[in-house]
């Protein structure tokens, strides 16, 4: 099995459902993992695996261009976008929000969708957790 794991992507952004937080904005922190297929990342060329760095800035432009009412929409679009990519099997996203708006303190709220190609192309399974 092979994974790559990119941490703590950081993003400004204009999501949740609270008008403050539609007009203001706030930092968001994502995370993805990428299982890629078996025969991928087989040598040690750039072209023969995922560009990490290519996924890295997709992630922030998604994060950054769309905007959503709930972090598990956001999570599940990356997640889709990652299993599109040629190569990856499966692939999980965890977004974090930092600012959330709550009436306790807390360190931060997250959603949590993994998903997994199936063996027809195209085709998804998976699960969404809020953390």
């Amino acid at each position: 099995m092979k994974r790559i794991t990119i941490r703590g992507i950081k993003v400004f952004a204009n999501h949740g459902v609270l008008p403050e937080e539609k007009e203001h904005g706030q930092v968001f922190l994502i995370d993805v993992e990428m299982e890629l297929e078996e025969g991928m990342a087989g040598t040690d060329d750039l072209p023969a695996t995922v560009d990490y760095a290519r996924v890295a800035a997709a992630v922030a432009s998604m994060a950054t261009l769309e905007r959503h009412n709930l972090i598990e929409t956001l999570a599940s679009g990356i997640a889709d976008y990652l299993l599109s990519l040629q190569g990856v099997g499966e692939a999980a996203v965890t977004v974090r929000k930092p600012q959330a708006p709550l009436p306790v303190e807390a360190e931060w709220v997250g959603a949590t969708v993994s998903r997994r190609r199936e063996r027809n192309p195209g085709d998804f399974t998976g699960e969404d957790r809020i953390e």
